[in-house]
């Protein structure tokens, strides 16, 4: 199975097409609305096994926020929440069987081509690009809200020449973060569906994936991780005010 560097359109809704990446992300999704709805429905002083899970992953992320937050955990952890756990399991459902293995074959220029139904949405640019988009933005929301636009400003311009240029240092250091997020996230998984993609055409096809595997494993995790704790950082500094300011 050849792994295309662009996702493969399913269906369209209108203009709008659907790929294989979005009904995994939405896929993705639903089995998180699912999860919390399930987990909180009837929260008890001795919890059934559900609530424990999410009990224990929230309190295990905010004591890890709060580390680095301190007094902004409460604003701060379901933002930083929302994106572990949400690009780790979708990192986590492209490794499932099935994903990228059960699809359809359709006709392309005269040639047959397979066309998965689902694939990691993390393989897919477009999606660790909005992800990117949406860090950055709530990141500067936050910092408005946190400074003030007066304050926020006087981050990026300044009157005085040092001060001016270092803030428009920062300006640009604003856009490489999108980039940074974006292609670290798209390229360590987009690498391993490469990988396990040729490991599993091979002899021995059943075998020979399974170190992989265990590594993909590790690395979604990482990759989930370090998206989480950079946007942490961001909005820790970003709202931070300068030590004139305090």
């Amino acid at each position: 199975m050849e792994v295309t560097l662009a996702a493969e359109k399913i269906f369209s809704i209108g203009p709008i097409p659907v790929t294989n990446t979005m009904l995994t992300a939405w896929l993705v999704t639903l089995v998180l609305i699912a999860f919390a709805f399930l987990s909180t429905r009837k929260l008890t002083p001795v919890p059934n096994p559900l609530q424990n899970i999410a009990e224990f992953a929230v309190d295990t992320f905010q004591d890890l926020v709060a580390s680095v937050a301190g007094e902004k955990t409460k604003v701060f952890l379901p933002i930083v929440a929302s994106f572990f756990f949400f690009i780790l399991l979708g990192n986590y459902f492209g490794l499932l069987p099935g994903i990228g293995t059960i699809g359809f074959n359709r006709i392309e220029e005269g040639h047959r081509v397979f066309v998965p139904l689902f694939r990691s949405m993390n393989s897919d640019l477009n999606t660790t690009l909005a992800l990117a988009l949406v860090s950055v933005v709530i990141t500067h929301y936050l910092a408005v809200k946190y400074l003030g636009i007066k304050d926020y400003i006087g981050k990026f311009l300044s009157l005085h020449p040092i001060f001016l240029f270092v803030g428009l240092l920062e300006l640009i250091g604003e856009f490489t973060k999108i980039l940074s997020l974006s292609f670290r996230l798209f390229g360590n998984i987009f690498a391993g569906e490469v990988l396990l993609s040729t490991a599993s055409s091979k002899i021995f096809a059943f075998i020979v994936p399974i170190p992989f595997y265990f590594l993909e494993l590790l690395v979604g995790f990482v990759q989930a991780l370090i998206f989480a704790m950079l946007t942490l950082v961001f909005m820790v500094i970003l709202t931070e005010k300068h030590a004139s300011e305090h």
